[in-house]
């Protein structure tokens, strides 16, 4: 770049208070993603968004069909909603989903998957748990990733997660995503689906046009806004 070493050293600094690298001996290299808010402080972050979000998904389901559910806060809110549609077929490995749609009865086939147990999101993950996904197919996938960027995809931080979540989009025929607006535009670190695998995106009105036309851009074939 024809700079002092003195420049680069003052443009790293900048950009590291800016939390955009860190700094190493001899260099600089991009920061850790940020680890999640732990499942129950989560549970209750943007929940009137997340209600808002859930209602409005519920209405994409009829009865009769079979969904996937992957294990978050989102879906756990989706799952109160969904408890409201008679004879529908869950597969999920979230123990509190499963919990909630057994509980409201109305003639809701609930399977919990196998797997072990293994962060604080109260479901199963692991070979077993990826085994059994494979063996159904499903009308609709619904997820809720941490981060939806349109050109690195949906994706979690968890690598367990993530696996079970990509197990069950290859599985169904239809992609439905929850996704409230602050998460539009972000990464994280291990992709699950690209965004033209997105059938509908269901996401908050705070969402900003230019992240919505740009999610399209990059194959997302419905957005629903609430």
């Amino acid at each position: 770049f024809d700079v002092s070493r003195e420049t680069v050293r003052r443009d790293l600094l900048e950009l590291e208070g800016e939390g955009l690298v860190k700094r190493v001996h001899g260099g600089a290299v991009l920061p850790h993603p940020v680890p999640e808010e732990p499942f129950k402080k989560r549970m209750g972050s943007n929940l009137r968004e997340k209600k808002a979000i859930a209602r409005r998904a519920a209405q994409l389901i009829t009865p009769g069909q079979c969904v996937f559910i992957d294990a978050g806060t989102t879906t756990s809110v989706f799952a109160h909603e969904l408890a409201k549609i008679p004879g529908v077929s869950v597969v999920t490995n979230s123990i509190d989903i499963a919990t909630t749609l057994y509980q409201a009865g109305n003639h809701i086939e609930v399977l919990l998957l196998g797997g072990k147990v293994v962060s604080d999101v109260p479901g199963t993950y692991g070979e077993l748990t990826l085994a059994e996904i494979a063996r159904f197919n499903a009308d609709v996938a619904v997820t809720s990733p941490v981060a939806l960027h349109p050109e690195q995809g949906a994706a979690n931080f968890d690598l367990h997660e993530a696996e079970v979540a990509r197990a069950m989009v290859s599985q169904a025929t239809k992609l439905i995503m929850l996704v409230d607006h602050n998460k539009l535009g972000t990464t994280s670190r291990v992709q699950y689906c690209t965004a033209d695998q997105i059938d509908i995106l269901v996401t908050s009105a705070g969402a900003s046009k230019e992240a919505l036309n740009t999610l399209s851009d990059h194959g997302v074939k419905k957005i629903i806004l609430t």
